[in-house]
């Protein structure tokens, strides 16, 4: 029989999993992996072993939280050698409680309850699966991972809204997160460039959710994201950073209600909102390359520059709050594989003694610095779901 310990990232319709054998220490030997994309009629499913081949492609019927019953009996009828002892999750925030990750207990789960109003839309979304689990297989233990966790150490004054003092009471303040990815590429740093993982650091956690974080002494001191994952950064379909006037505006001119801002705030502005093409950075290339329409063009093209100049903007920030800068990696979905993308912040940020390889660039290398760049630029894929399982051994052992 063989031990497996499983690790859900969970979305708002789309649920991914990966599962590590339970025996092999943190280095983590993936199983499996998979996702279950949610849709009125029920679920589509599909799962792939260690080696990328396809083992599952499914449509259930179930909805709703009957797909995690499906789930268990799926991994028990592909493999009657194999038993899940633990799960790990993902959970978004964590509010000022959780500064680590914790077994999960009935209590727990009430404690992240009452958070949803922090981040209505994502914490229901990463506390369904728990919930499902606890009251279908409560033999399993279940382990919960913060993203909030890993900025625990900014210190009090970067916390700080400027509002009154009756909402920091209630916990309004800055929370940061994208935390399990910061926590992994500190601890990636820490391996493979010991002296950037104590230096004065820059995380540039890019994909279709996207943030900074400056990293002192292994430590993150302060993040572009704040009390939500709406601020800082322009992302695909998010704003980021945005003059509260503007939803003044919304609300005065266009009577704008919570669900009307919600939609505009998190859905349809971003790279989505400024080209009225694509949220995909990928996409938006390949229409540039392909030739659109001149307004088109136009449009992508200032939606592309204004996603790196808000980078940027928030380097230079970052950089005077640490006193100077050691190091950028680039990370997730665009940090890694957008060499345009890294050129183009790389050569903005030549006053710093920035200078970027453009061959090792082009190459996606781990290390992109050229040899007399006073900073060192590194490229390091995440890897969460590893990050969240070496958790889960600690915890369960």
């Amino acid at each position: 029989m063989q031990d497996v310990i499983v690790v859900f990232n969970s979305g708002s319709s789309s649920l991914k999993f990966t599962v590590f054998r339970s025996d092999n220490g943190h280095a983590g030997q993936r199983v499996l992996k998979g996702e279950i994309e949610q849709n009125p009629q029920g679920a589509k499913f599909v799962a792939k072993d260690h080696a990328g081949t396809i083992v599952a492609q499914e449509n259930w019927s179930e909805t709703g939280l009957d797909i995690y019953d499906h789930l268990f009996r799926w991994f028990g009828s592909f493999s009657r050698q194999t038993r899940v002892v633990a799960v790990g999750h993902r959970i978004v925030h964590g509010g000022s409680e959780f500064l680590k990750p914790v077994l999960i207990t009935a209590d727990v789960l009430e404690k992240l309850d009452q958070l949803t109003p922090f981040d209505p839309l994502h914490q229901q979304a990463t506390l369904a699966p728990a919930k499902a689990i606890a009251g279908k297989r409560p033999d399993i233990q279940q382990v919960a991972c913060f993203d909030t966790t890993f900025h625990s150490t900014i210190p009090t004054m970067a916390r700080l809204l400027p509002l009154p003092r009756r909402y920091a009471e209630r916990g309004v303040k800055r929370y940061g997160f994208h935390g399990i990815s910061y926590s992994y590429i500190s601890g990636r740093l820490a391996e493979i460039d010991p002296a950037l993982a104590r230096g004065r650091t820059i995380i540039a956690h890019l994909g279709s959710g996207a943030s900074l974080c400056a990293l002192k002494d292994g430590k993150s001191i302060e993040t572009t994201m704040g009390f939500s994952a709406l601020d800082g950064l322009m992302m695909g379909t998010r704003c980021g950073a945005i003059d509260p006037g503007a939803l003044l505006y919304m609300v005065q001119e266009e009577k704008a209600d919570w669900q009307g801002l919600v939609n505009t705030l998190y859905h349809h502005s971003g790279l989505l909102g400024v080209s009225g093409v694509s949220s995909d950075m990928r996409v938006l290339r390949d229409a540039l390359a392909q030739g659109s329409q001149p307004e088109q063009a136009e449009h992508i093209a200032q939606a592309l520059q204004l996603f790196v100049y808000r980078i940027i903007q928030e380097i230079g920030a970052l950089t005077a709050v640490m006193g100077g800068l050691d190091g950028i990696v680039f990370t997730a979905g665009i940090g890694e594989h957008d060499a345009v993308l890294r050129r183009e912040v790389c050569q903005a940020l030549a006053w710093a003694g920035v200078k970027l390889d453009d061959t090792a660039n082009a190459q996606h290398a781990a290390v992109i610095s050229a040899t007399e760049s006073s900073i060192t630029l590194r490229v390091e894929p995440t890897d969460e779901g590893l990050e969240i399982y070496k958790n889960v051994v600690e915890i369960i052992r």
